[in-house]
């Protein structure tokens, strides 16, 4: 099935020139942009399936051209490129339905494996998901789509198919600090640790939760893990 253009949106020359090489070999049209200007310019003409989006840019930041992609595109994907490993207006980006998150400096299978991961969850079939792994990233697109009441039912659903898995519980806890309740998500991020005391996302959220005056973004887990690999790690486990 023929893909829209993917939109990388960035400041730098050397991460647009980095990252269009990267996603060459998925053998989809790639365009860019210096600044938000030029990115709402080139959305406006022509149809995009994927935004790579810096936040941190001169003119219009990219919390603004996330904004404005959301009300004038909702069904275009926002992955944010960050330098950092904090972003200020985290949480605000992720009520506007950045759910995928890549830090510079970021490898070129990173960049292709993301993509193709996030273009794929557009195939997934809601009423038919029973496991695991789909009800996850349903989770992530209804995320996207700003659905975060059904967001919040596939993560419970995930974690009623399998209790033992830490991912499910950290989602959860997003979408409830999404939703504004921070204490509430904290016992899902705990939750997660109790399963999982090395599981770096939930660490990430409870620490950035429960310190004053500390941001950082929401860490919704492995977003550029193969299916096929958790496969294989759950054969290995046993299970």
């Amino acid at each position: 099935m023929e893909r829209n253009p993917i939109l990388i949106v960035d400041d730098e020359k050397n991460i647009r020139l980095t990252m269009t090489q990267s996603l060459e070999p998925l053998g989809i049209s790639v365009e860019t942009a210096v600044n938000g200007e030029e990115a709402l310019h080139k959305l406006e003409k022509g149809p995009f399936s994927l935004v790579f989006l810096d936040l941190k840019m001169p003119g219009i930041d990219g919390v603004e051209v996330l904004h404005r992609i959301k009300d004038n595109w909702p069904k275009i994907r926002v992955i944010i490129i960050t330098a950092h490993g904090t972003i200020e207006s985290a949480v605000e980006a992720m009520k506007l339905g950045a759910v995928d998150f890549i830090q510079k400096p970021f490898s070129p299978t990173e960049i292709r494996d993301l993509a193709n991961l996030v273009l794929e969850r557009e195939a997934l079939d809601e009423e038919s998901a029973v496991d695991y792994i789909t009800l996850i990233e349903l989770t992530k697109r209804n995320i996207s789509d700003r659905n975060f009441s059904t967001a919040r039912e596939t993560s419970r659903r995930a974690i009623a198919t399998d209790p033992a898995k830490p991912e499910a519980y950290n989602l959860l806890g997003a979408l409830l600090e999404i939703k504004g309740d921070r204490l509430e998500a904290q016992k899902f991020y705990r939750a997660a640790l109790e399963i999982d005391p090395t599981f770096k996302p939930a660490q990430t959220n409870l620490e950035r939760t429960t310190s004053w005056g500390k941001f950082g973004k929401i860490d919704l887990g492995r977003d550029n893990t193969d299916p096929a690999t958790l496969n294989k790690s759950e054969e290995s486990d046993g299970k």
